[in-house]
């Protein structure tokens, strides 16, 4: 199984995207053991359009474009699941036990998904009730994603 993490924009260099750099490969060597076979980061340009909703969908199109085939497909979207990180982690293991080869964590631009996204969306999930700043957002997808791996493994990393 691989983990994709599909955002529009760029992250500049920084403390942020160290911190970010550093889940994402904590998440790669950790997952080795479990059959996932890599986590990586797609970045997409932000859409030019005048109007918010002509941004959302052209952005939207080209993650659609970018998916697998067969790909599962999380949406970060505010209003999402609120998932527990054990439960989070229970959902990619389902996955992976049913042989689901790919999963795309997709992060939309200012304005969020267009509709065509979320309606393709196998999860929409929320990282809680709150508005995070797109570079935060990654972070903490990369943390939790790094946690559920951890939680597979029955590493102590999480702790109840």
């Amino acid at each position: 199984m691989r983990f994709t993490l599909s955002c529009i924009g760029r992250m500049k260099a920084g403390a942020d995207k160290d911190l970010f750099d550093r889940y994402l490969d904590r998440a790669r060597k950790s997952g080795r053991g479990l059959g996932i076979t890599g986590v990586s980061l797609s970045e997409h340009p932000e859409s030019r359009a005048q109007r918010p909703e002509d941004r959302k969908a052209e952005e939207a199109k080209v993650i659609q474009q970018s998916l697998p085939p067969g790909a599962r497909l999380i949406v970060l979207d505010e209003h999402g699941k609120n998932l527990t990180s054990p439960a989070f982690s229970q959902k990619l293991e389902g996955w992976k036990d049913e042989g689901i080869s790919e999963v795309v964590f997709a992060i939309g631009g200012a304005d969020g998904h267009g509709q065509e996204l979320l309606e393709r969306a196998d999860l929409k999930l929320a990282l809680g009730a709150m508005t995070w700043p797109h570079q935060i957002a990654r972070i903490l997808l990369a943390e939790q994603i790094y946690r559920a791996i951890t939680i597979q493994a029955g590493h102590p990393y999480h702790r109840v």
